[in-house]
């Protein structure tokens, strides 16, 4: 497959300077003229201040700040500093923005988005048939006992993880990656490979993605490996995706909608984000051995349409029983330790009266939360979250490194429910920093799943574990960053 050149570097260049022209020309602008006031209802819960993107000064001035600071951590932790390729960090970083702001301010493109978003959540409705059909009215949380997560949001995993299948056997899905895959080839001078699975990741998971360049895998090049792994870690899954979905959303069709297309963004923003984190890390220095064809595994999954739904079906029953198990088995310890540290500790100290007026009862007693929310406190400001939501959103960094991102936005559904978060710029940054698989168990789950199809990889994956989880959880704040820069 081959497309047309459509712009040569230096226009490239124009348009990114252009368009970062525009960013300021919308900071000076009244607020009233790019704002508009809306009113989401979340988990039954009213949300005020929920604003269409607003750029000022200030939300650049913290995103340049989040900015400088990540790809310092990068710098830093690079296994060959003096081989950093800075174009292709200059070009992922402008290629975040031209995504934010395509998809998220320029009206037409943010239009067609919202629509696509709309329509997502109106496929996951009729989806609901099938679990309606099993469960009956515990679907339902106004025929029911409330909302019921495991008849609620469990199985859109398991339908999405069918209908992903599916879309990959008909060849669709692949059509798709090799677009995005094209562009980012064409723009970074990356590897088939690297594009390949950088583009996969952003629909397929990171234990799927790595089928789609499995022709590669075995001779890749550590700074490949490395680029597959943090890809893998910096995103999410279609079925999960969903399922963050039903989360965020609630039963309000409307903030599913404004959900959806954030946590869309964020995974398209990702992308690009991933390969500068990869390569700032591990640059690459075996040249000669790069292979540019962009060529996709022809390998399908299953013999037939029904046996790809089936396998599909069979895959997303796994991943929704190993995440309801997860969250049953995390929420429990935590709450464990939560007794511990606020009834056996806080309580006879009085350090539980000394924390409920520091916060302003935001948090009731020593926990767990409240001690990574000030952990992580100091990175939620870094990435452009404002000074007042600081420990809420370091609390669900923690928790997303820690535990898994399920857990992060489980908590992140209950802040806002609680009215503990309700400025939408936190919100905004919140969603966009916990979308991707970084966390420490996701380092087994790679080493598992990318060894067992390229046996020969398996010592190099183990050696990167800790730095793909360094790079995948600061390409997900640098996605984050850049969103925050859209919502002052």
């Amino acid at each position: 497959m081959k497309l047309p050149t459509i712009l040569s570097q230096r226009n490239v260049c124009l348009s990114i300077l252009l368009l970062f022209f525009s960013l300021i020309a919308q900071a000076v602008l009244p607020a009233s003229s790019n704002t508009a006031i809306q009113e989401i209802t979340t988990n039954n819960i009213a949300i005020s201040n929920v604003t269409e993107p607003n750029v000022t000064f200030e939300s650049i001035y913290r995103s340049l700040i989040g900015i400088a600071f990540l790809l310092g951590i990068g710098f830093a932790f690079s296994a060959n500093r003096k081989k950093i390729d800075w174009r292709l960090v200059i070009i992922g970083i402008s290629l975040q923005i031209v995504f934010a702001t395509l998809f998220l301010l320029v009206e037409e493109v943010a239009a067609v988005f919202q629509w696509i978003a709309e329509k997502v959540v109106e496929f996951l409705a009729v989806a609901e048939e099938g679990a309606q059909f099993v469960f009956g009215n515990l679907v339902d949380p106004s025929q029911s006992m409330g909302y019921i997560f495991a008849f609620k949001v469990l199985p859109t995993i398991v339908f999405f993880s069918a209908f992903t299948s599916l879309l990959y056997y008909l060849g669709i899905l692949q059509k798709i990656v090799y677009v995005f895959a094209w562009v980012m080839s064409k723009t970074m001078r990356l590897s088939g490979a690297e594009s390949l699975a950088a583009a996969a990741n952003i629909f397929i998971g990171q234990t799927e993605a790595p089928l789609v360049v499995k022709p590669y895998l075995d001779k890749m090049t550590k700074s490949e490996i490395l680029c597959l792994m943090v890809g893998g870690m910096a995103t999410i899954a279609g079925g999960v995706l969903a399922a963050f979905i039903e989360f965020l959303g609630g039963t309000d069709p409307i903030a599913k909608a404004e959900f959806a297309r954030h946590l869309i963004t964020a995974s398209i923003m990702s992308a690009p984000a991933a390969i500068v984190m990869a390569k700032m890390l591990f640059p690459e220095t075996d040249t000669d051995k790069i292979d540019r064809k962009l060529d996709i595994s022809k390998e399908k999954i299953g013999s037939n349409v029904l046996d790809a739904i089936s396998r599909g079906t069979t895959d997303g029953l796994k991943l929704a029983v190993n995440v309801g198990a997860m969250l049953l088995v995390f929420t429990a310890i935590i709450a464990v330790v939560n007794w511990f540290l606020g009834d056996l500790i806080g309580a006879p100290s009085g350090l539980n009266d000394l924390i409920t007026d520091a916060t302003d009862g935001r948090y009731q007693k020593f926990s767990m939360q409240y001690i990574l929310g000030n952990l992580f406190a100091p990175i939620a400001w870094i990435i452009g979250v404002p000074a007042s939501d600081i420990v809420a959103v370091g609390q669900l960094l923690g928790e997303k490194t820690i535990l898994n991102e399920f857990f992060a936005y489980a908590s992140l559904s209950k802040l806002k429910a609680a009215g503990v978060l309700t400025n939408y710029r936190s919100i905004v940054i919140s969603t966009y920093a916990l979308c991707g698989f970084a966390n420490f168990a996701s380092i087994g789950i790679q080493i598992g799943g990318i060894g067992v199809l390229a046996p020969s990889q398996r010592k190099t994956l183990a050696a990167f574990g800790i730095k793909a989880l360094i790079g995948g959880t600061c390409a997900a704040l640098l996605t984050a960053t850049i969103a925050g820069m859209l919502f002052g």
